[in-house]
Parts: C-alpha cells; sequence; structure tokens
C-alpha cells in the first residue's frame, strides 16, 4: 500500500474509531479511487457504511472484498 494510501486508511481509521463515520467513509472512498482493487479498503469501507446503517451498501462493499480476495471465513 502506497503512503497516500496509507495515511487515508490510517485517518479513515482514526474518524471511525472516534465515530465520525461519514467523515471516514470519506477518507476510505478517496483510498479506493488510487487502489480500487485493494479488499481491504471495501471492507473498512463496508464497516464506515453498516455503522451509518446503511445495510445494503455495506453488504455490496463487503461482497466486492470478498470478490477480490476470497478469505477463510472460519480463520477470523
Amino acid at each position: 500500500m502506497d503512503s497516500g494510501v496509507s495515511n487515508l486508511v490510517q485517518k479513515g481509521i482514526e474518524l471511525l474509531e472516534a465515530g465520525n463515520y461519514e467523515e471516514a467513509l470519506s477518507y476510505f472512498d478517496q483510498a479506493i479511487i488510487i487502489q480500487s482493487h485493494n479488499p481491504d479498503l471495501w471492507n473498512k469501507k463496508g464497516v464506515a457504511l453498516r455503522s451509518l446503517g446503511r445495510y445494503d451498501e455495506a453488504i455490496e462493499c463487503f461482497n466486492k472484498s470478498l470478490s477480490i480476495e476470497a478469505r477463510d471465513l472460519d480463520a477470523s
């Protein structure tokens, strides 16, 4: 992950943890513009959307993350 994306993700995570879900979503969206094939970014966007109660959009993001990189669900 390049440093620009890392900075966006870090800021997004901080905002998410602080309860600023809409603002966090903006940072994750910016990171996805740069690295649209990064499954972790789609997952973080899904978490932000879920926190906002936007469940259908969150599911789409989680599914996009899984379509990029299927994960062993038993491992989590």
